[in-house]
Parts: structure tokens; sequence; C-alpha cells
């Protein structure tokens, strides 16, 4: 074999190696066609003053949001809540965020929402994780400080805190 045919299958190999690590590469959390599940958030608050649905409302402003971008297939709470009666798994066991992603992925999800909201003062803070279901990797975290006083500020800002975590 000549040097130039040599070098000619070099240079192909390496172009044909550099096409295929360009197609291998990891996807990003904005991938389209994702499913994506939202949990309700939890109240993280030492002070139990707040009406225990607000978790619930908060994170249905969270499924506005990934609804409105139209990048996930947003799993709907419905079918959370009864893949939970089918199992018959009671609140205790959802607090072991594993058990959550085992169950995110029965219902194929790629992609979860975890979070929280604790108020303290005349603060609130709400945190947001995106944690990829299949490994449990968390990919995104963020957090939010939203004045306590305002409660149509929280609705802002878990729609805020939803974008930035997208």
């Amino acid at each position: 074999m000549t040097m130039k045919k040599r070098l000619l299958g070099i240079l192909i190999f390496w172009y044909g190696l550099s096409l295929l690590i360009g197609c291998a590469s990891s996807p990003s959390t904005n991938e389209r066609g994702g499913s994506i599940a939202v949990w309700d958030l939890d109240d993280l608050s030492l002070k139990k003053g707040i009406p225990p649905s607000l978790g619930e409302v908060l994170s249905s402003q969270i499924i506005e949001v990934l609804k409105a971008r139209g990048e996930y297939v947003v799993v709907e709470r419905q079918r959370l809540i009864l893949a939970l009666e089918e199992l018959r798994l009671g609140t205790t066991q959802l607090v072991d965020e594993s058990t959550r992603l085992k169950l995110g992925r029965m219902l194929g999800a790629k992609w979860m929402v975890f979070g929280g909201y604790q108020i303290i003062g005349d603060q609130m803070r709400l945190d947001l994780r995106l944690v990829e279901v299949e490994t449990g990797k968390v990919k995104k975290a963020i957090h939010k400080i939203i004045p306590a006083a305002n409660p149509s500020g929280w609705i802002e800002g878990a729609k805020k805190a939803a974008e930035d975590l997208l």
C-alpha cells in the first residue's frame, strides 16, 4: 500500500469517527418529544399555616408552562394518581425520591420535576429540580425568592422558576 493510500485511509477513518462522535452527543434537557412528570411541591416551612393545596397549585403553574412550551409531553397528574392507587403506595413511601423515579419509569417519563417551597419571615423560597428518570441525576436545579406577603407573586414565581428550569 502506498503512503498516499494509507494517509487517505487514516483521514477517512478520523472523519468517520468525528461524525460518529458528533452524532453520539448527550441529549440536552430541551430534547423534544421527551415526557415529563411534575410532582406537587413539598411544603418545607417550619410554621404550618399555609393551605395544604399550595404545592398542588404551584405545580399546576409549572405544568402550564411546560404545556405552553410544547417541548415535552406532560404526564398528567391523573395518571400519576391512578398509578399510585394501582400500586397501593402511601404518601410515606412517596417521600423517597427513588420510589417516585420508579413510578416515573413505569409511566414512561424521561424527566421529573421535584421541588418544594418554604416560607420564612417575609420571604418564600421556591426550589425546583429537573431529574433524569433513568439515572436519577439532577440535570438542573434552581431557586427563586418571592415576597411571602404576595400570594399572586407565588404563582408568577412558580411560572418563572419553571421557565428558568427548562
